[in-house]
Protein backbone atom coordinates (compact mmCIF):
# COMPACT_ATOMS: atom_id res chain seq x y z
CA UNK A 1 0.00 0.00 0.00
CA UNK A 2 1.35 3.49 -1.28
CA UNK A 3 0.67 5.26 2.61
CA UNK A 4 2.32 8.66 3.25
CA UNK A 5 4.80 8.64 6.15
CA UNK A 6 2.56 10.55 8.20
CA UNK A 7 -0.95 8.88 7.34
CA UNK A 8 1.39 5.30 8.09
CA UNK A 9 2.75 7.10 11.48
CA UNK A 10 -1.02 8.26 12.28
CA UNK A 11 -2.73 4.41 11.56
CA UNK A 12 0.02 2.67 13.83
CA UNK A 13 0.51 4.92 16.51
CA UNK A 14 -3.19 4.67 16.94
CA UNK A 15 -3.28 0.73 16.82
CA UNK A 16 -0.31 0.98 19.69
CA UNK A 17 -1.94 2.91 21.98
CA UNK A 18 -5.48 1.14 21.77
CA UNK A 19 -3.34 -2.04 22.42
CA UNK A 20 -1.81 -0.26 25.49
CA UNK A 21 -5.21 0.56 26.61
CA UNK A 22 -4.22 4.48 26.80
CA UNK A 23 -7.82 6.13 26.30
CA UNK A 24 -5.94 9.81 27.19
CA UNK A 25 -2.97 9.13 24.90
CA UNK A 26 -5.40 7.81 21.84
CA UNK A 27 -7.82 11.10 22.00
CA UNK A 28 -4.82 13.11 21.06
CA UNK A 29 -4.11 11.31 18.11
CA UNK A 30 -6.16 13.20 15.01
CA UNK A 31 -6.28 10.27 12.46
CA UNK A 32 -9.96 10.75 11.70
CA UNK A 33 -11.83 14.14 9.72
CA UNK A 34 -15.38 14.37 10.79
CA UNK A 35 -17.92 16.11 8.45
CA UNK A 36 -21.00 17.38 9.37
CA UNK A 37 -23.89 17.88 6.77
CA UNK A 38 -27.69 18.55 7.31
CA UNK A 39 -28.47 15.00 5.96
CA UNK A 40 -27.53 11.12 5.12
CA UNK A 41 -26.97 10.14 1.91
CA UNK A 42 -29.28 8.54 0.01
CA UNK A 43 -27.14 5.94 -1.82
CA UNK A 44 -23.64 5.99 -3.18
CA UNK A 45 -24.81 4.81 -6.56
CA UNK A 46 -23.82 8.10 -8.64
CA UNK A 47 -26.61 6.66 -10.98
CA UNK A 48 -29.63 6.14 -8.50
CA UNK A 49 -29.67 9.75 -7.27
CA UNK A 50 -28.87 13.28 -7.81
CA UNK A 51 -29.19 14.95 -4.06
CA UNK A 52 -26.36 16.76 -2.57
CA UNK A 53 -25.58 14.76 0.39
CA UNK A 54 -25.00 11.39 -1.73
CA UNK A 55 -22.99 13.87 -3.88
CA UNK A 56 -20.65 15.28 -1.13
CA UNK A 57 -19.95 12.06 0.00
CA UNK A 58 -19.53 10.47 -3.20
CA UNK A 59 -17.28 13.02 -4.27
CA UNK A 60 -14.65 11.61 -2.30
CA UNK A 61 -14.95 7.75 -2.99
CA UNK A 62 -15.43 8.52 -7.89
CA UNK A 63 -13.62 10.31 -10.11
CA UNK A 64 -14.91 11.49 -13.70
CA UNK A 65 -13.50 11.83 -16.77
CA UNK A 66 -13.00 15.35 -16.21
CA UNK A 67 -12.93 17.86 -13.64
CA UNK A 68 -13.26 21.63 -12.70
CA UNK A 69 -11.27 23.93 -11.22
CA UNK A 70 -11.38 26.68 -9.35
CA UNK A 71 -11.67 29.16 -12.22
CA UNK A 72 -14.46 26.85 -13.64
CA UNK A 73 -12.15 25.48 -16.28
CA UNK A 74 -12.38 21.76 -17.55
CA UNK A 75 -9.52 20.07 -16.38
CA UNK A 76 -8.25 16.42 -16.65
CA UNK A 77 -9.21 13.79 -14.22
CA UNK A 78 -9.07 9.97 -14.92
CA UNK A 79 -8.72 11.27 -18.70
CA UNK A 80 -5.61 12.93 -19.48
CA UNK A 81 -6.69 13.74 -22.84
CA UNK A 82 -9.54 14.85 -25.13
CA UNK A 83 -9.83 15.33 -29.17
CA UNK A 84 -12.76 16.64 -31.11
CA UNK A 85 -12.38 14.33 -33.82
CA UNK A 86 -15.87 16.26 -35.33
CA UNK A 87 -18.57 18.02 -33.93
CA UNK A 88 -20.40 14.79 -32.99
CA UNK A 89 -17.62 12.48 -31.81
CA UNK A 90 -14.85 13.60 -28.92
CA UNK A 91 -11.64 10.51 -28.49
CA UNK A 92 -10.63 10.49 -24.80
CA UNK A 93 -7.28 9.01 -23.59
CA UNK A 94 -7.01 7.37 -19.98
CA UNK A 95 -4.94 7.99 -17.62
CA UNK A 96 -2.92 4.51 -17.25
CA UNK A 97 -2.08 2.20 -14.03
CA UNK A 98 -5.15 3.57 -12.26
CA UNK A 99 -6.76 1.00 -9.55
CA UNK A 100 -10.15 0.88 -8.49
CA UNK A 101 -10.88 0.09 -4.89
CA UNK A 102 -11.16 -3.62 -5.22
CA UNK A 103 -7.87 -3.70 -7.16
CA UNK A 104 -8.89 -3.73 -10.67
CA UNK A 105 -7.26 -1.76 -13.33
CA UNK A 106 -9.36 0.96 -14.97
CA UNK A 107 -9.68 0.60 -18.25
CA UNK A 108 -11.84 1.37 -21.01
CA UNK A 109 -14.61 -1.16 -21.14
CA UNK A 110 -15.55 0.56 -17.52
CA UNK A 111 -16.27 3.79 -19.26
CA UNK A 112 -18.04 2.47 -21.62
CA UNK A 113 -20.16 0.61 -19.02
CA UNK A 114 -20.80 3.43 -17.01
CA UNK A 115 -22.03 5.96 -19.30
CA UNK A 116 -24.23 3.34 -21.12
CA UNK A 117 -25.20 2.91 -17.42
CA UNK A 118 -26.16 5.99 -17.27
CA UNK A 119 -27.97 6.72 -20.21
CA UNK A 120 -30.04 3.44 -18.94
CA UNK A 121 -30.67 5.61 -15.95
CA UNK A 122 -34.07 7.18 -15.30
CA UNK A 123 -32.36 9.52 -12.90
CA UNK A 124 -29.58 11.32 -14.41
CA UNK A 125 -30.15 10.07 -18.20
CA UNK A 126 -30.65 14.09 -18.64
CA UNK A 127 -26.98 14.70 -18.13
CA UNK A 128 -25.60 11.83 -20.85
CA UNK A 129 -28.88 12.07 -22.89
CA UNK A 130 -27.04 13.23 -25.91
CA UNK A 131 -24.68 10.41 -26.30
CA UNK A 132 -25.64 8.40 -28.83
CA UNK A 133 -22.40 5.57 -29.15
CA UNK A 134 -19.30 4.92 -26.83
CA UNK A 135 -16.78 3.03 -28.42
CA UNK A 136 -13.66 1.36 -27.21
CA UNK A 137 -11.19 2.07 -29.05
CA UNK A 138 -8.30 0.09 -26.71
CA UNK A 139 -7.98 -0.17 -23.10
CA UNK A 140 -6.96 3.36 -22.67
CA UNK A 141 -9.00 5.50 -25.65
CA UNK A 142 -12.62 5.94 -25.89
CA UNK A 143 -14.90 7.14 -28.56
CA UNK A 144 -18.17 8.99 -27.33
CA UNK A 145 -20.78 9.86 -29.63
CA UNK A 146 -23.03 12.26 -29.84
CA UNK A 147 -26.81 12.17 -31.38
CA UNK A 148 -25.94 15.68 -32.38
CA UNK A 149 -23.43 18.18 -32.12
CA UNK A 150 -23.30 18.93 -28.36
CA UNK A 151 -21.18 21.86 -26.78
CA UNK A 152 -21.26 21.14 -22.82
CA UNK A 153 -20.56 17.86 -23.19
CA UNK A 154 -16.98 18.13 -21.32
CA UNK A 155 -19.05 19.97 -18.77
CA UNK A 156 -21.78 17.55 -18.52
CA UNK A 157 -18.89 14.79 -18.28
CA UNK A 158 -17.44 16.38 -14.70
CA UNK A 159 -20.40 16.01 -12.65
CA UNK A 160 -20.83 13.94 -10.27
CA UNK A 161 -23.27 11.20 -11.90
CA UNK A 162 -20.38 10.89 -14.40
CA UNK A 163 -18.49 9.11 -11.81
CA UNK A 164 -16.45 6.40 -13.41
CA UNK A 165 -17.46 3.09 -11.92
CA UNK A 166 -16.15 -0.47 -12.08
CA UNK A 167 -17.96 -2.80 -14.27
CA UNK A 168 -16.70 -5.84 -11.73
CA UNK A 169 -17.99 -3.90 -8.80
CA UNK A 170 -21.14 -3.25 -9.90
CA UNK A 171 -22.04 -6.95 -11.52
CA UNK A 172 -20.92 -8.39 -8.08
CA UNK A 173 -22.88 -6.24 -5.97
CA UNK A 174 -26.14 -6.25 -8.10
CA UNK A 175 -29.17 -4.22 -6.32
CA UNK A 176 -26.92 -3.39 -3.29
CA UNK A 177 -24.05 -1.28 -4.92
CA UNK A 178 -25.33 1.67 -3.67
CA UNK A 179 -24.21 0.52 -0.28
CA UNK A 180 -20.95 -1.02 -1.50
CA UNK A 181 -19.27 1.58 -4.00
CA UNK A 182 -16.47 1.05 -5.63
CA UNK A 183 -14.03 4.21 -6.64
CA UNK A 184 -10.83 5.17 -7.98
CA UNK A 185 -10.91 8.55 -5.49
CA UNK A 186 -8.77 9.31 -2.32
CA UNK A 187 -11.00 7.59 -0.14
CA UNK A 188 -12.75 4.21 0.14
CA UNK A 189 -16.23 3.04 1.81
CA UNK A 190 -15.65 1.73 4.77
CA UNK A 191 -19.04 1.63 6.74
CA UNK A 192 -22.57 2.69 6.40
CA UNK A 193 -24.72 3.29 9.73
CA UNK A 194 -27.77 4.79 8.17
CA UNK A 195 -29.22 7.77 9.54
CA UNK A 196 -26.29 8.75 11.45
CA UNK A 197 -22.89 8.12 9.82
CA UNK A 198 -20.90 7.63 7.01
CA UNK A 199 -17.09 5.81 7.11
CA UNK A 200 -14.44 6.09 4.93
CA UNK A 201 -10.98 5.44 5.03
CA UNK A 202 -7.76 6.53 2.96
CA UNK A 203 -7.27 5.06 -0.92
CA UNK A 204 -3.78 3.81 -0.51
CA UNK A 205 -3.53 3.43 -4.12
CA UNK A 206 -4.76 6.85 -4.98
CA UNK A 207 -3.44 7.77 -8.59
CA UNK A 208 -3.13 11.85 -7.41
CA UNK A 209 -1.03 11.16 -4.08
CA UNK A 210 -2.27 8.79 -0.79
CA UNK A 211 -3.87 11.82 1.70
CA UNK A 212 -2.66 12.47 4.89
CA UNK A 213 -6.03 11.79 7.20
CA UNK A 214 -6.17 8.07 7.46
CA UNK A 215 -9.96 8.64 7.65
CA UNK A 216 -13.14 10.83 6.85
CA UNK A 217 -16.50 10.34 8.55
CA UNK A 218 -19.53 12.24 7.70
CA UNK A 219 -21.64 12.80 10.32
CA UNK A 220 -26.10 13.83 9.64
CA UNK A 221 -26.50 16.46 11.74
CA UNK A 222 -29.84 18.18 10.42
CA UNK A 223 -30.30 20.61 12.29
CA UNK A 224 -28.06 24.16 10.72
CA UNK A 225 -27.42 25.31 14.93
CA UNK A 226 -26.90 21.87 16.15
CA UNK A 227 -24.15 21.55 13.47
CA UNK A 228 -22.40 24.87 14.59
CA UNK A 229 -22.46 23.49 18.37
CA UNK A 230 -20.65 20.54 17.09
CA UNK A 231 -17.86 22.56 15.56
CA UNK A 232 -17.65 24.65 18.78
CA UNK A 233 -17.50 21.85 21.09
CA UNK A 234 -14.94 20.20 19.08
CA UNK A 235 -17.00 16.88 18.06
CA UNK A 236 -16.95 17.65 14.39
CA UNK A 237 -13.98 19.46 12.41
CA UNK A 238 -16.08 20.43 9.62
CA UNK A 239 -19.59 21.96 9.11
CA UNK A 240 -21.21 22.32 6.30
CA UNK A 241 -24.02 25.08 5.49
CA UNK A 242 -23.72 26.95 8.69
CA UNK A 243 -27.02 28.67 9.08
CA UNK A 244 -27.06 32.44 8.66
CA UNK A 245 -27.65 33.39 12.29
CA UNK A 246 -24.90 31.54 13.20
CA UNK A 247 -22.14 32.88 10.72
CA UNK A 248 -20.82 34.87 13.39
CA UNK A 249 -20.51 33.06 15.77
CA UNK A 250 -18.10 30.95 13.39
CA UNK A 251 -16.35 33.70 12.20
CA UNK A 252 -15.08 35.16 15.40
CA UNK A 253 -14.87 32.07 17.67
CA UNK A 254 -10.92 32.06 18.25
CA UNK A 255 -10.90 28.25 17.46
CA UNK A 256 -12.97 28.50 14.09
CA UNK A 257 -12.96 29.90 10.95
CA UNK A 258 -15.67 30.47 8.07
CA UNK A 259 -14.90 30.14 4.44
CA UNK A 260 -17.53 31.83 2.40
CA UNK A 261 -17.85 32.18 -1.78
CA UNK A 262 -20.65 32.56 -4.31
CA UNK A 263 -21.77 29.16 -5.40
CA UNK A 264 -23.76 27.93 -8.39
CA UNK A 265 -27.78 27.98 -7.27
CA UNK A 266 -29.90 30.40 -7.70
CA UNK A 267 -33.12 30.61 -5.20
CA UNK A 268 -36.52 31.93 -7.61
CA UNK A 269 -39.93 32.81 -7.03
CA UNK A 270 -41.93 30.89 -9.69
CA UNK A 271 -44.82 31.23 -11.64
CA UNK A 272 -47.54 28.27 -13.10
CA UNK A 273 -47.48 30.53 -16.31
CA UNK A 274 -50.74 27.80 -17.15
CA UNK A 275 -52.56 29.49 -15.28
CA UNK A 276 -54.37 32.91 -14.85
CA UNK A 277 -53.27 35.55 -14.13
CA UNK A 278 -49.77 34.40 -14.87
CA UNK A 279 -49.73 33.72 -18.50
CA UNK A 280 -50.08 37.20 -18.72
CA UNK A 281 -46.26 38.57 -19.09
CA UNK A 282 -47.21 41.85 -17.86
CA UNK A 283 -48.54 40.50 -14.31
CA UNK A 284 -45.12 38.53 -14.08
CA UNK A 285 -43.37 42.05 -14.88
CA UNK A 286 -45.52 43.92 -12.14
CA UNK A 287 -44.41 41.24 -9.90
CA UNK A 288 -40.65 41.91 -10.79
CA UNK A 289 -40.89 45.44 -10.22
CA UNK A 290 -42.92 44.61 -6.69
CA UNK A 291 -39.83 42.32 -5.25
CA UNK A 292 -36.95 43.87 -3.35
CA UNK A 293 -34.01 41.10 -3.58
CA UNK A 294 -32.18 43.25 -1.25
CA UNK A 295 -34.54 42.82 1.64
CA UNK A 296 -34.74 39.10 1.61
CA UNK A 297 -31.15 38.58 1.18
CA UNK A 298 -30.60 41.34 4.58
CA UNK A 299 -33.34 40.37 6.80
CA UNK A 300 -33.59 36.39 5.63
CA UNK A 301 -30.70 34.89 4.59
CA UNK A 302 -28.46 37.67 6.51
CA UNK A 303 -25.78 38.82 3.56
CA UNK A 304 -25.79 34.79 2.17
CA UNK A 305 -27.18 35.77 -1.39
CA UNK A 306 -26.25 38.35 -4.04
CA UNK A 307 -29.17 39.94 -6.22
CA UNK A 308 -29.34 38.71 -10.02
CA UNK A 309 -30.65 39.20 -13.07
CA UNK A 310 -30.19 35.95 -14.40
CA UNK A 311 -31.09 32.12 -13.26
CA UNK A 312 -27.52 31.21 -13.78
CA UNK A 313 -24.52 32.64 -11.14
CA UNK A 314 -21.82 34.76 -12.47
CA UNK A 315 -19.31 31.67 -12.00
CA UNK A 316 -21.34 29.92 -14.79
CA UNK A 317 -19.90 29.33 -18.44
CA UNK A 318 -22.68 31.97 -20.67
CA UNK A 319 -23.59 34.10 -17.82
CA UNK A 320 -24.82 37.50 -19.42
CA UNK A 321 -23.98 40.97 -17.52
CA UNK A 322 -26.30 42.22 -20.30
CA UNK A 323 -30.20 40.85 -19.37
CA UNK A 324 -32.01 43.34 -17.43
CA UNK A 325 -32.14 43.65 -13.27
CA UNK A 326 -35.42 44.40 -12.09
CA UNK A 327 -35.29 46.94 -8.94
CA UNK A 328 -38.26 47.85 -7.16
CA UNK A 329 -40.54 49.93 -8.50
CA UNK A 330 -44.11 50.13 -7.37
CA UNK A 331 -45.46 52.97 -9.71
CA UNK A 332 -44.24 51.12 -12.37
CA UNK A 333 -45.77 47.68 -11.10
CA UNK A 334 -49.13 48.97 -10.34
CA UNK A 335 -48.93 50.22 -14.01
CA UNK A 336 -48.79 46.97 -15.50
CA UNK A 337 -51.35 45.58 -12.93
CA UNK A 338 -53.63 48.10 -14.76
CA UNK A 339 -52.78 47.30 -17.86
CA UNK A 340 -53.14 43.63 -17.45
CA UNK A 341 -56.78 44.44 -16.11
CA UNK A 342 -56.04 43.76 -12.92
CA UNK A 343 -56.33 47.15 -10.97
CA UNK A 344 -57.82 45.72 -8.04
CA UNK A 345 -55.23 43.51 -7.78
CA UNK A 346 -56.40 39.47 -7.31
CA UNK A 347 -55.88 36.30 -4.80
CA UNK A 348 -53.18 33.82 -5.35
CA UNK A 349 -51.31 31.29 -3.41
CA UNK A 350 -47.34 30.55 -2.68
CA UNK A 351 -46.38 26.53 -2.37
CA UNK A 352 -43.04 26.38 -0.28
CA UNK A 353 -41.57 23.48 1.44
CA UNK A 354 -41.07 23.40 5.13
CA UNK A 355 -37.84 24.93 5.32
CA UNK A 356 -37.59 28.23 8.19
CA UNK A 357 -35.64 29.92 4.94
CA UNK A 358 -38.43 29.45 2.12
CA UNK A 359 -41.22 30.11 4.76
CA UNK A 360 -39.51 33.40 5.22
CA UNK A 361 -38.83 34.57 2.02
CA UNK A 362 -42.61 33.61 1.58
CA UNK A 363 -43.63 36.21 4.04
CA UNK A 364 -41.50 38.68 2.99
CA UNK A 365 -42.72 38.45 -1.03
CA UNK A 366 -46.27 38.25 1.13
CA UNK A 367 -45.87 41.94 2.16
CA UNK A 368 -44.03 42.94 -0.73
CA UNK A 369 -46.62 41.64 -3.22
CA UNK A 370 -49.74 43.18 -0.63
CA UNK A 371 -48.64 46.74 -1.99
CA UNK A 372 -49.84 46.08 -5.21
CA UNK A 373 -53.33 44.37 -4.35
CA UNK A 374 -51.78 40.69 -4.67
CA UNK A 375 -53.32 38.97 -1.76
CA UNK A 376 -50.89 35.92 -1.69
CA UNK A 377 -51.85 33.30 1.19
CA UNK A 378 -48.86 31.00 1.96
CA UNK A 379 -49.08 27.09 1.67
CA UNK A 380 -46.07 25.19 3.33
CA UNK A 381 -46.06 21.43 2.08
CA UNK A 382 -43.91 18.75 3.03
CA UNK A 383 -41.06 18.23 0.72
CA UNK A 384 -41.82 15.01 -1.01
CA UNK A 385 -45.28 16.47 -1.66
CA UNK A 386 -44.18 20.00 -2.44
CA UNK A 387 -42.04 18.01 -5.23
CA UNK A 388 -44.60 16.20 -6.33
CA UNK A 389 -47.23 18.71 -6.20
CA UNK A 390 -45.00 21.19 -8.35
CA UNK A 391 -44.20 19.01 -11.19
CA UNK A 392 -47.61 18.15 -11.64
CA UNK A 393 -48.90 21.97 -12.12
CA UNK A 394 -50.88 21.97 -8.90
CA UNK A 395 -49.64 25.08 -7.92
CA UNK A 396 -50.38 28.82 -8.84
CA UNK A 397 -46.50 30.61 -7.49
CA UNK A 398 -43.92 28.24 -5.99
CA UNK A 399 -40.32 29.26 -4.27
CA UNK A 400 -37.49 26.83 -5.42
CA UNK A 401 -33.57 26.58 -6.42
CA UNK A 402 -31.80 25.32 -8.49
CA UNK A 403 -27.38 24.61 -9.13
CA UNK A 404 -26.03 24.74 -12.38
CA UNK A 405 -23.47 21.72 -11.25
CA UNK A 406 -21.94 21.25 -14.80
CA UNK A 407 -20.75 25.10 -14.54
CA UNK A 408 -22.10 25.40 -18.35
CA UNK A 409 -25.37 27.42 -18.74
CA UNK A 410 -27.00 24.98 -20.72
CA UNK A 411 -27.80 23.03 -17.44
CA UNK A 412 -28.70 25.62 -15.86
CA UNK A 413 -31.45 26.73 -18.22
CA UNK A 414 -32.34 23.97 -20.86
CA UNK A 415 -34.39 22.28 -17.78
CA UNK A 416 -35.63 25.18 -16.23
CA UNK A 417 -37.12 26.91 -19.34
CA UNK A 418 -37.29 24.27 -22.36
CA UNK A 419 -40.91 22.98 -23.02
CA UNK A 420 -39.98 19.43 -23.11
CA UNK A 421 -39.00 19.75 -19.77
CA UNK A 422 -42.31 20.46 -18.03
CA UNK A 423 -42.64 19.07 -14.47
CA UNK A 424 -40.49 17.39 -12.87
CA UNK A 425 -37.97 17.66 -15.08
CA UNK A 426 -36.94 21.24 -14.54
CA UNK A 427 -39.77 23.47 -16.27
CA UNK A 428 -42.54 23.48 -13.07
CA UNK A 429 -43.15 27.12 -14.42
CA UNK A 430 -44.71 25.42 -17.56
CA UNK A 431 -43.41 27.94 -19.50
CA UNK A 432 -43.66 27.18 -23.29
CA UNK A 433 -42.09 29.22 -26.13
CA UNK A 434 -41.31 27.95 -29.32
CA UNK A 435 -38.39 30.84 -30.12
CA UNK A 436 -37.35 29.90 -27.05
CA UNK A 437 -36.84 26.81 -27.43
CA UNK A 438 -35.07 27.10 -30.60
CA UNK A 439 -32.73 29.48 -28.88
CA UNK A 440 -31.83 26.90 -26.50
CA UNK A 441 -31.28 23.98 -28.76
CA UNK A 442 -29.20 26.19 -30.88
CA UNK A 443 -27.08 26.74 -27.66
CA UNK A 444 -26.43 23.28 -26.90
CA UNK A 445 -26.15 22.22 -30.44
CA UNK A 446 -23.40 24.54 -31.12
CA UNK A 447 -19.67 23.64 -30.34
CA UNK A 448 -17.92 27.19 -30.87
CA UNK A 449 -17.11 28.84 -27.74
CA UNK A 450 -18.43 32.61 -28.94
CA UNK A 451 -21.77 31.64 -30.45
CA UNK A 452 -22.84 29.68 -27.13
CA UNK A 453 -21.59 33.22 -25.15
CA UNK A 454 -23.98 35.07 -27.52
CA UNK A 455 -26.72 32.67 -27.91
CA UNK A 456 -26.75 32.53 -24.18
CA UNK A 457 -26.82 36.12 -23.41
CA UNK A 458 -29.64 36.50 -25.51
CA UNK A 459 -31.89 34.16 -24.12
CA UNK A 460 -31.11 35.60 -20.62
CA UNK A 461 -32.35 39.20 -22.11
CA UNK A 462 -35.43 37.05 -23.32
CA UNK A 463 -36.44 35.46 -19.93
CA UNK A 464 -36.02 38.44 -17.97
CA UNK A 465 -38.53 40.39 -20.38
CA UNK A 466 -40.63 37.26 -20.05
CA UNK A 467 -40.01 36.42 -16.15
CA UNK A 468 -41.55 32.97 -16.08
CA UNK A 469 -39.22 32.89 -13.29
CA UNK A 470 -38.10 36.52 -10.86
CA UNK A 471 -34.53 35.08 -9.70
CA UNK A 472 -34.32 36.39 -6.25
CA UNK A 473 -30.86 35.56 -5.75
CA UNK A 474 -27.69 33.79 -6.10
CA UNK A 475 -26.80 31.99 -2.94
CA UNK A 476 -23.64 32.06 -1.10
CA UNK A 477 -22.16 29.17 0.60
CA UNK A 478 -20.34 28.84 3.31
CA UNK A 479 -18.58 25.81 5.54
CA UNK A 480 -17.24 26.16 8.84
CA UNK A 481 -14.02 24.66 10.05
CA UNK A 482 -11.52 24.36 12.86
CA UNK A 483 -8.70 26.55 12.60
CA UNK A 484 -5.93 23.76 12.57
CA UNK A 485 -7.86 22.44 9.57
CA UNK A 486 -6.21 23.26 6.34
CA UNK A 487 -6.45 22.89 2.58
CA UNK A 488 -9.96 23.14 2.45
CA UNK A 489 -11.15 24.60 -0.94
CA UNK A 490 -14.91 25.20 -1.44
CA UNK A 491 -16.39 23.70 -4.43
CA UNK A 492 -18.73 26.05 -6.37
CA UNK A 493 -20.97 23.39 -6.81
CA UNK A 494 -21.46 22.36 -3.19
CA UNK A 495 -19.88 19.13 -3.54
CA UNK A 496 -16.72 20.16 -1.18
CA UNK A 497 -13.69 17.07 -2.05
CA UNK A 498 -11.31 16.50 0.66
CA UNK A 499 -8.64 15.54 -1.35
CA UNK A 500 -5.64 17.66 0.26
CA UNK A 501 -7.18 18.46 3.17
CA UNK A 502 -4.61 17.87 6.69
CA UNK A 503 -4.74 18.68 10.28
CA UNK A 504 -2.04 21.37 10.86
CA UNK A 505 0.78 19.66 12.96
Amino acid sequence: MKYSAKTAIAVALTALLAGCGGQEETAQVRDTLIVAQGADAKTLDPHATNDQPSARVAAQIYNQLLTIDADMNVIPDLAVSWESVDANTTVFKLRQGVKFHNGEELKASDVKFTLDRMIDSPTVAHIAGTIKTVDVIDDYTIKITTHQPFGPLLYHLTHTASSILSEKAVTEAGDNYGQQPVGTGPYKFADWAAGDSISLTVNGEYFDGVQEIPNVTFRNIIEGTNRTIALETGEVDVAYDIEPIDKDTVRNHENLQLLEGESLSINYFGFNTRKKPFGDVRVRQAIGYAVNSQDIIDAVVMGSGIPTNSSISTRVFGHSPEAYKYSQDYEKARQLMVEAGYADGFKTTIWTNDNPVRVQIAQVLQAQLRKINIDMAIEVVEWGAFLDGISRGEHDTYLFGWVTVTGDADYGLYPLYHSSAHGGAGNRSFYTDTKMDQMLDAARESVNVEERKALYSDIQIQLQKELPHYPIYVGIQNVGLKKDVKGFQLSPAGHHKLKGVDFES
